[in-house]
């Protein structure tokens, strides 16, 4: 073997990388125990602590470099919603309210109704609605010109009387997109200030769509409510630090009294509890080990209580550090103070009371800023902000900006802002900056102060420029903020996914037991099948695979879910293909009478082909899954993706150094048991005179199949019809047509109730409102799925949050837009992948009857899973479900399917060549009897290991496994029964016909 030296090192390399990513995961697990248990069960002491440490050294590796906590948080391997609860959500920038927004709500009927036309049109189309407006509007009247409607004071610039309807569009799709991207920069931000542990937010392929998931929030309504908010822009005139100490001086005296008269009652008896053991404990000093740490420990008291002493003198400025220099001057401008994260809350509890309100003038209020001060993002400055109206208004409001952009210094390369008003905003912006000359402007978007630039002078026109920005992007981001003063841009929940904490600790529970059951099933198989050493060998590879696919996941930063792990258990399995295909050629070679040094080397070598084409095929169908899918189907197809690499890793080299170190020690390895050696080795079945056999019984299925499509259908999950689902468990059994009945009663319309799980837990469906985007409507469906329930009494008197917290495990919706698209991408899915499958076989054996049955097969297995799904829906103790966990597992089949096709076209292709004089049939059965031995040993394996997650992963993913058993099963039938005699026959019918051609 060539290059061990080189393959061990890479080895070692990789190892190191995945322990040195997984160690983050470790310590991050450590300090998070040690919190709870100081916590002891409180979750507000708990959050405290988890503030506290946030910035804190928790690890250090090797003393090269420290970590804290919140930087270990985020370098630790990400669990799924699935796994650890919390909500996932797909918002949508409404479009429609950004362009009526461009017309100044215009009242043109003609405009208006190619809105109406529009809406209409999204239902069934994949376009941006900005080209479905344009559409609608030559639809509704080819005459009429948008320049009519879009020349606004706003717009004037950029639109005039006499442009094209086109010109029109380009320059509302540039103000939608400017103002969609602002959207995600607020909807971060506001995400960031939620205080989520790893929060992901991201754009989606959907220009307009953007992703949100929230781990272990347990208040959805208030994330709704976050997410969906308008943002709110403002310009306020500022204090002087130096003409607010004072009044700081006030607040500190104030709190000084407040605070140690609540103290005063504990510390009164706190003296009383004083004993004579005191004086018992002092010993005279003796230079000994203990007069040293209670030396130590004196001094540490001494801090202590000058801390204490200055938290009773000063409490305001121990929790919020003055804006002074280091000699007591007070810094110029408007920030009167600094603060960690965590003292935040208690700086805006302290400036709340009543007493501390007292002594603030009415004019005097006081703003966070959103962006920190520190690169770790602890600390954050307090802008005191002067309010002037009466109403307590903002002098003026973001609508007011007509644009704005990130531009260059004049004389410099500094980035700057170059923002434009309305007239009505320019005269306030002149008056504002007139009266607050030498002073700052605070920008103000939902509460928190971006930006506070210095005015250096007044400004009239209505153009200005911000400066003093440290970096390009800073100045992008402020300028994206402004212009969104000028357009609502309200985000809507298209699709909504909700975990609770509970269902996910039981997701974690069942995927691991699936995990271990699966693995040690695996591993007790090869064990048994191929003897101790080559047994042993296999195993040793497969527990290598395992860490090395676990510690990719976590140094590339992907999220693992529960789909997730059926993945890693799935490419366990299927890994043990290529160990099995190694195996059956070394033996081969064996038997060939080699000796065992050579035979180890040709069969490594003669087994490459087989196992590369197999992986490949199955890599193909991941990368569909992962373009088209989304949330835990992507997660399943990273994992399937990262397995296929790592397993080819493992079983081609890391086996083959363990070989080449026994025969280096002249170890004798057997690659067979004495059960096993002779099972299924000479078989001598006729597979071919069996086809037409196979024909019926597949002709049949199918054509059972397709009646079923057509009498019974499927059962739809919301992903592709649209609705909400309500995972609901009860202390007690229920019945499915009394829950139903209940719930129709307060919604007008009977949901679809199923079992789910044990009888005490039943699955909601309902389409009510899904069609509504109101903010309100989602906490509406819920309040009402309460009242049903109680009304039924199925759960006593309770809140919504007891409700949510005990029994609502889970919620999703899907919004009738969304869900179009699922199908579409679902169907694009499936097609792409059997386009790209024939592609490969073709180019790869260059010749088109393979690739034909190769994809008739997999027609075959798509059709008879689908039936299957289709005639026992409703039967079955678990959904059968189709939604995009189904198709998943759909292309999970397909892939496992030309797995097991490509090694059998491989042989058939490898005997075609080593017997060229033997008849094509008989070349044929010989190579589906040679690989008879892998086929069932790859098909056992994989089918103990899905049975295994059946059985014990979780109610949630039965479905999901079910379509893999069923796939694995037909998936080995069609590769020797169809794919095979797919092939045979259209060779041989082409042959025939070159024959009568000549």
């Amino acid at each position: 073997m060539q290059n061990k030296g080189l393959i061990r090192t890479f080895a070692i390399l990789l190892a190191l990388v995945c322990v040195y990513q997984l160690t983050f995961t470790y310590k991050a697990r450590q300090v998070e125990r040690n919190a709870e248990e100081y916590a002891q069960g409180d979750p507000v002491k708990l959050r405290n602590y988890m503030d506290s440490i946030s910035g804190e050294e928790v690890y250090n590796l090797l003393g090269l470099r420290s970590y804290s906590y919140k930087e270990v948080k985020a370098l630790e391997m990400n669990l799924g919603l699935d796994l650890k609860g919390g909500m996932n959500v797909t918002l949508e920038v409404s479009v429609v309210d950004l362009i009526k927004s461009l017309s100044n709500y215009s009242a043109d009927t003609t405009f208006n109704a190619a809105i109406k036309r529009a809406q209409a049109l999204q239902l069934d189309s994949q376009e941006d609605f900005v080209t479905l407006f344009g559409r609608a509007f030559e639809e509704v009247d080819p005459n009429a010109r948008l320049a009519a409607i879009f020349n606004t004071l706003e717009l004037k610039d950029k639109v005039k009387y006499n442009s094209s309807n086109s010109e029109v569009l380009d320059v509302i799709r540039k103000e939608t997109d400017a103002a969609i991207d602002n959207s995600f920069n607020i909807i971060r931000t506001r995400i960031d200030r939620f205080g989520v542990a790893q929060p992901n937010v991201q754009p989606l392929q959907t220009r307009g769509r953007i992703l949100v998931e929230l781990p272990g929030v347990d208040n959805p309504e208030r994330v709704r409510k976050l997410l969906q908010g308008t943002a709110k822009l403002e310009f306020w005139e500022t204090w002087d630090n130096s003409e607010v100490y004072p009044y700081m001086l006030q607040i500190n005296e104030q709190l000084k009294d407040v605070l140690n008269l609540e103290a005063s009652t504990t510390a009164t008896e706190t003296e009383e509890t004083a004993t004579a053991d005191d004086a018992e404990a002092t010993t005279e000093g003796d230079g000994s080990l203990l007069e040293e740490l209670e030396t130590e420990e004196a001094d540490s008291t001494a801090a202590l209580d000058n801390m204490a002493d200055f938290r009773k003198n000063f409490p305001l400025f121990a929790v919020l550090t003055p804006s002074t220099t280091a000699d007591g001057q007070l810094f110029p401008g408007p920030v009167v103070g600094t603060a960690h994260a965590k003292d935040t809350s208690a700086v805006n509890s302290y400036l709340s009371m009543p007493q501390v309100k007292s002594v603030i003038p009415r004019s005097l209020t006081f703003k966070w800023t959103s962006k920190a001060v520190d690169d770790a993002g602890n600390f954050f400055r307090l802008i005191a902000i002067k309010v002037t109206s009466r109403d307590g208004r903002a002098p003026l409001e973001g609508d007011v900006i007509v644009d704005a952009r990130q531009d260059y210094e004049q004389f410099g390369s500094r980035p700057e802002v170059s923002m434009t008003m309305n007239s009505e905003g320019a005269k306030t912006w002149a008056r504002l900056t007139k009266e607050n000359i030498g002073k700052s402007i605070a920008i103000v978007l939902d509460g928190y102060v971006r930006s506070f630039p210095n005015v250096n002078g007044e400004i009239t026109g209505g153009r200005s420029s911000i400066t003093g920005l440290e970096t390009v992007e800073e100045a992008k981001d402020l300028a994206n903020i402004l212009k969104s003063g000028k357009m609502p841009a309200p985000a809507r929940i298209l699709q909504e996914e909700i975990v609770g904490p509970s269902l996910g600790q039981e997701a974690i529970n069942s995927g691991m037991w699936s995990f271990a059951i699966a693995f040690i099933l695996v591993l007790a198989y090869m064990l048994f099948f191929y003897s101790k050493k080559a047994g042993l060998t296999a195993n040793m590879a497969l527990l290598a695979n395992l860490f090395f696919v676990i510690g990719v996941l976590a140094s590339i930063g992907a999220v693992l879910t529960l789909p997730g792990i059926a993945g890693i258990v799935l490419t366990i399995g299927m890994s043990v293909d290529a160990n099995v295909l190694i195996y059956e050629r070394i033996q081969e070679e064996r038997k060939a009478g080699k000796g065992l040094k050579l035979a180890i080397a040709d069969g490594y070598k003669n087994a490459y082909s087989a196992i590369i084409d197999g992986q490949v095929t199955t890599l193909l169908t991941g990368v569909v899954l992962y373009l088209f899918g989304s949330g835990p189907i992507k997660g399943f197809a990273t994992t399937l993706m990262i397995g296929i690499f790592t397993s080819l890793f493992s079983a081609i080299f890391l086996t083959r150094l363990i070989f080449e170190r026994q025969l280096g020690k002249d170890a004798k390895i057997t690659f067979a048991s004495k059960m096993t050696d002779n099972w299924l080795r000479n078989t001598h079945i006729k597979f071919l005179e069996k086809r037409k056999i196979a024909y019926l019984i597949s002709g049949s299925l199918i054509v059972i199949s397709i009646f079923s499509f057509v009498t019974r259908g499927f059962n739809y999950g919301i992903d592709f019809k649209g609705g909400r689902t309500y995972v609901v468990r009860f202390d007690d059994d229920v019945k499915v047509a009394e829950v139903g009945k209940a719930l129709n009663a307060v919604y007008g319309e009977a949901p679809e109730v199923k079992t789910f799980g044990g009888n005490n837990q039943v699955k909601i469906t309902t389409e009510y409102k899904i069609d509504e985007l109101t903010d309100d409507v989602d906490n509406e469906v819920e309040q009402l799925l309460l009242k049903g329930l109680q009304d039924g009494g199925f759960i006593g008197q309770m809140n919504m949050d007891t409700f949510v917290k005990d029994h609502r495990m889970s919620s999703q919706k899907v919004g009738p837009t969304i869900s179009d698209d699922i199908k579409n991408d679902a169907l694009i899915a499936i097609s792409f992948s059997l386009l790209i499958i024939f592609l490969y076989i073709l180019i790869r054996f260059r010749n088109w009857q393979y690739g034909l049955g190769a994809v008739a097969a997999l027609a075959h297995d798509t059709i008879i899973v689908l039936g299957l799904f289709s005639l026992f829906h409703g039967f079955l103790p678990f959904s059968l479900e189709i939604d995009q966990a189904f198709i998943a597992a759909i292309l999970t089949v397909l892939g496992y399917s030309i797995n097991d096709t490509v090694v059998v076209f491989d042989r058939i292709r490898e005997y075609m060549g080593l017997h060229p004089k033997r008849n094509r049939e008989e070349n044929v059965d010989s190579a589906l009897n040679s690989t008879l031995r892998r086929t069932f040993s790859t098909s056992l394996s994989t089918f103990v290991v899905l049975l295994a997650i059946f059985l014990f992963g979780g109610t949630s993913i039965q479905g999901f496994t079910f379509a893999l058993l069923v796939g694995v099963v037909i998936g080995t039938y069609s590769s020797l029964f169809i794919a095979t005699p797919v092939a045979f026959d259209t060779q041989k019918r082409a042959a025939k016909v070159v024959a009568k051609r000549k």
